[in-house]
């Protein structure tokens, strides 16, 4: 593993971290660092939205504090396969991301209290070399397990 390849691994798990950073703390804007402009993300295994980028981040600004006010992830394995364009601007770059998640989150039981909902799974990006850094331009999120919902 060469140099550039590390790099690219370190700036890679740095933009899942920002992801769920951004999640986490309601830091809507940060999600801007994440995803290029005309990302294509898919939520509907956890019964969200499929759709542009410009799209669910205002959803997600909504329908997340709404349902779950405090949001907490873990994220696991992150599997980096790199594919380079072979161009010395770096343009072309890409790589197929998929990193483990667990997702615990306390939501109103209707009954006055609160519960804990769980997902885990995998979150699937597709990150591309931008003048900006490594960003995603697709998102699968694979529900693998939910609990309590």
């Amino acid at each position: 593993m060469d140099l550039q390849e590390i790099s690219d691994r370190i700036e890679i798990t740095d933009v899942i971290t920002r992801y769920t950073r951004a999640i986490d703390t309601g830091d809507w804007d940060k999600l801007d660092t994440v995803f290029t402009p005309d990302a294509d993300i898919d939520y509907t295994e956890s019964e969200g939205i499929a759709a542009t980028f410009d799209k669910v981040k205002p959803w997600l600004a909504e329908v997340l504090p709404a349902f779950f006010p405090k949001r907490m992830h873990t994220i696991g394995q992150v599997d980096v396969d790199l594919h380079y364009s072979g161009q010395d601007d770096g343009r072309g770059d890409e790589a197929d991301v998929t990193a483990y998640f667990h997702n615990p989150m306390p939501m109103d039981d209707g009954q006055g209290g609160t519960k804990i909902v769980e997902i885990g799974g995998y979150y699937h990006h597709t990150m591309t070399r931008t003048p900006d850094g490594w960003r995603s331009r697709k998102l699968h999120e694979e529900v693998v397990w939910k609990h309590n919902i």
